[in-house]
């Protein structure tokens, strides 16, 4: 592995990494503010940024690169609203994309292996930033109104861990 796609991909070690920490600490946030559907979503889609920072740690001790795994960055412990939240969601989802399709654009011209795995994450975020955006769309629906907010919460507790069953805090 050349130096210059080890260093690509620990940096995206490290955005997952955070992504995974990031989206733990808005779980909590949220469960503090008895929003447990909402918070059941961050805490799974912190499971799946933790696989993703997995996947590409395996790739490279695979190719017999190293890992540097960095700091995360201490995380907020208020996000505000729960739109405020999903909003940060968002824009972070929409960072990630572009940190994938930047390494993509590389990757293409050094290791067509890199790429199939970049690939494989881009087209994932595609429905990463779409279930944001509907989420985001939703809670601007909602608005301050309580029982409409506390709908979208129970919709978004229905979101199933891979085992099937949905993550209690």
């Amino acid at each position: 592995m050349n130096e210059e796609l080890q260093k690509l991909i620990n940096n995206l070690i490290q955005i997952e990494h955070v992504s995974s920490t990031l989206y733990l600490a808005m779980s909590a946030y949220l469960g503090k503010l008895n929003f447990i559907g909402m918070a059941n979503w961050l805490r799974l889609q912190s499971e799946e940024e933790r696989t993703h920072m997995l996947t590409l740690i395996d790739y490279v001790v695979d190719k017999d690169g190293t890992v540097q795994l960095n700091n995360v960055p201490s995380q907020p412990s208020d996000f505000g609203t729960p739109l405020e939240t999903f909003q940060k969601v968002l824009a972070h989802e929409q960072f990630v994309t572009n940190a994938y399709r930047q390494a993509f654009t590389y990757v293409t011209q050094v290791d067509p292996q890199a790429a199939v795995i970049i690939q494989d994450f881009l087209r994932e975020q595609i429905d990463e930033e779409a279930q944001a955006q509907k989420i985001v769309t939703r809670l601007t629906l909602a608005g301050n109104n309580p029982s409409a907010l506390l709908l979208v919460d129970q919709e978004l507790g229905q979101r199933k861990n891979g085992a099937g069953a949905p993550v209690t805090g």
